[in-house]
């Protein structure tokens, strides 16, 4: 119960600061739904490859540069949205850092017609920071 509360309330610490970062930055999105997924991963099972911050960080950049780089092309289309997933997850496993909740970040950049500014903010600034958060908040709870 204690790890239980512990992870959950991590979550809650880390999400609120992205939001809060986001609420003041009206220029920039720093929040989107796959953290909350990454969140899971990095506090509820971070012992799971999964979660590694390699795994975390490039999943989420890859991800992003699969739907920025689709989109840039193919446009908007049911088969470029999973053209976008497909390229992103072959090129997250042959790098080795697959992330599950990544796998929406080619979804949101070709729904959202993103360019290559999504791929830094909210993307690798917002990936960047959960992972800097996760290893910090795990160590200082002994949760390595």
């Amino acid at each position: 119960m204690k790890n239980n509360i512990i992870s959950g309330f991590g979550a809650f610490i880390c999400i609120s600061m992205l939001a809060y970062i986001n609420a003041f930055d009206e220029s920039n999105l720093w929040l989107i739904p796959p953290f909350g997924a990454s969140m899971v991963l990095v506090m509820a099972v971070h012992e799971s490859p999964l979660a590694h911050p390699k795994n975390v960080f490039f999943g989420h950049l890859i991800s992003a540069f699969s739907g920025v780089l689709v989109y840039a092309i193919f446009g908007l289309s049911h088969l470029s949205i999973g053209l976008g997933v497909g390229l992103a997850i072959f090129l997250m496993m042959i790098t080795n850092t697959v992330h599950p909740p990544a796998g929406a970040n080619p979804i949101i950049a070709i729904l959202g017609a993103k360019g290559a500014s999504f791929i830094f903010i909210p993307v690798a600034a917002g990936a960047s920071f959960i992972v800097i958060f996760a290893i910090i908040y795990n160590k200082l709870l002994k949760r390595e």
